[in-house]
């Protein structure tokens, strides 16, 4: 069964699955809840026979010897609940490494429209505190759920051989807490879910002004920040009332439900002392009963309570699981060979929303190893075209071939492991130096690493570091200038030596000076490689084969530098324009 049909399931029979793996822990575990459970029982039943038997009839050495069995099943029972405490724990860890294990997995798999879509600090709070309460359920829920039934079971039958009147009088309560519980769970249930969204909320909004806290700053905008975060801390804080409104009024009626047991049992147990029907032994052995099930009731209320909580947040995991990439691989999928880096454009066109096009009837052939630069106003659809080259997204109408090969026909790693992508703005990740680069190519060695660094001359740069290529470069290369970590993720790409390569806009957030230097790493980069260059400072392209400007959604214009020029049209403008901003 693949991953699609088993979430396409129920989400109890899915919950389950996941204790396949770990069924003999599981198995392990219910039957430590089942010994604590039947010397919960024994532990009545026994002090009975001692009282009406034992005692009276002077079999002291009897009496002792069954104390001495009670206190070595109370033994074993501390070595069950350890096994049930420390293994069972472990059997929820192991199932929530399981769950987030697919999460992670799954989101690896989402296209870029997902999380076009989606904030971070959203699924953050999926991937962390909706998997604890699914952790807690999966761990407490079957156990408490089974030792409470056979608790409460097993007391039923024990109390109704000894008084059957008597315990169809105290069990008549436990119809109205069913009942009861039915009622609240419904108000419950509304309440956690809307619980969850609101946690979600809170993370993403925590989430965004953490990473935006510098432009806050800029901006001395702190108070505003302060007044958004409220407004979404004030409706967690109203979901929450709601929910603990309901599960107050829960467990007041629980709590009013359970002590009207024990009045019951000593008002019903009098009348029948009265009527010679029973006498006082009876009467204590059911006390002790009503004491050994009140617990499990009690863990049946608090059963009520993780099961909202967790099944909300197992739902919410499951609506995640059910999302379908946009972009995937077919069925019959091929591994790309290396790519030579000859690509075709076909009549392409592209829509992020039915309706709003934006390309259309797009056609360019590129030849291996030619440079082309793609220019044109904000908006125009630049770096749409060179996103659907390595299938970011998938084309509306028509094709793109790379060597004659669709790529919607070949798998999506083959075909991104042959294209190399610059950005402008750069993503480290929170590491050292050497870790960022060889992400490029995990399996590199250090001395291919360090190459790739003096090819991107940040070599001399690092060296004059005090960790040289041990040295953390920060949340998102905070500790790093721009144009080291351009030079990094420069380097990345010399070590992951594609055929195609596509520099978006990747010196346009730097000075000229340093846009200077880099611009060396970027020619040299660019040697025998197809090479896309989406720019905006028409002064870095002059030397590309080819230029093509991108307006209202086509290509309007294509040539080298001095082709246009001479032409007199849009790049023409644009470069003029420019020209007359920099004199």
């Amino acid at each position: 069964m693949d991953r699609k049909q088993r979430f396409q399931r129920g989400y109890l029979s899915i919950f389950l699955s996941y204790y396949r793996p770990h069924l003999s822990l599981f198995i392990l575990d219910m039957c430590c809840a089942l010994g604590i459970a039947l010397v919960d029982l024994a532990f009545p039943y026994a002090s009975r026979i001692a009282l009406n038997q034992l005692l009276p009839q002077n079999l002291y050495g009897a009496f002792f010897a069954v104390m001495a069995v009670l206190l070595l099943a109370y033994a074993l029972r501390a070595g069950m609940n350890f096994v049930v405490t420390y293994w069972g724990h472990m059997m929820g860890v192991r199932i929530e490494a399981d769950i987030r294990r697919d999460l992670f997995a799954h989101m690896q798999s989402l296209s870029f429209s997902f999380y076009d879509q989606n904030r971070t600090g959203q699924l953050m709070s999926r991937a962390t505190n909706d998997l604890f309460e699914i952790t807690e359920l999966a761990h407490h829920g079957p156990e408490d759920l089974f030792i409470s039934v056979i608790t409460l079971v097993g007391a039923f039958c024990l109390m109704l051989s000894i008084q059957w009147r008597l315990a169809l009088v105290v069990f008549a309560v436990i119809p109205v807490f069913v009942v009861f519980t039915i009622i609240q769970r419904r108000r419950m249930v509304k309440a956690s879910v809307q619980v969850k969204q609101n946690m979600a909320g809170i993370n993403g909004q925590l989430e965004s002004s953490i990473s935006g806290m510098r432009t806050a700053k800029a901006f001395a905008n702190e108070a505003q920040e302060n007044e958004k975060f409220r407004t979404t801390n004030n409706q967690f804080k109203g979901a929450k009332r709601d929910y603990y409104k309901a599960m107050a009024g829960y467990m007041a009626g629980l709590e009013f439900t359970l002590p009207v047991m024990n009045v019951l049992t000593i008002a019903a147990g009098g009348y029948f002392i009265m009527q010679g029907q029973m006498d006082f032994v009876d009467l204590v052995t059911f006390s002790l009963y009503i004491s050994t099930f009140l617990t499990p009731v009690r863990k049946l209320a608090a059963f009520v309570e993780q099961f909202l909580n967790g099944m909300a947040g197992f739902k919410r995991f499951v609506e995640l699981m059910r999302v379908e990439p946009a972009v995937q691989d077919a069925p019959d999928a091929a591994v790309m060979p290396p790519a030579k880096g000859d690509i075709l454009v076909d009549d392409v066109s592209f829509s992020y929303k039915p309706g709003e096009e934006v390309l259309e009837h797009i056609s360019l052939h590129i030849p291996a190893g030619e440079t082309v630069a793609v220019v044109g106003p904000s908006g125009g659809g630049k770096s749409t075209l060179c996103q659907l080259i390595p299938r970011f997204y998938d084309v509306t109408e028509g094709r793109i071939l790379v060597d004659g090969l669709d790529v919607r026909a070949v798998t999506q790693q083959s075909l991104r492991q042959n294209i190399g992508i610059v950005q402008q703005d750069v993503f480290l990740f929170a590491g050292t130096i050497l870790e960022n680069i060889r992400y490029g190519r995990p399996d590199a060695t250090d001395e291919e690493v360090f190459e790739a660094a003096r090819r991107a001359e940040i070599y001399e740069d690092i060296m004059e570091m005090p960790q040289g290529f041990q040295t953390y470069v920060g949340e998102r290369g905070v500790m790093l200038s721009g144009g080291q970590k351009q030079r990094v993720s420069i380097a990345r790409i010399f070590l992951k030596n594609p055929a195609i390569l596509i520099l978006d806009e990747a010196t346009s957030a730097l000075d000229s000076v340093t846009e200077a230097r880099i611009q060396n790493a970027f020619d040299e980069l660019a040697k025998g490689r197809t090479t896309l260059i989406i720019a905006h400072r028409l002064s870095t392209i002059r030397n590309a084969h080819r230029i093509l400007v991108v307006d209202e959604h086509r290509i309007v214009e294509q040539g080298n530098h001095e082709e246009l020029l001479a032409a007199g049209g849009e790049y023409a403008q644009l470069y003029n324009a420019q020209k007359s901003v920099s004199v």
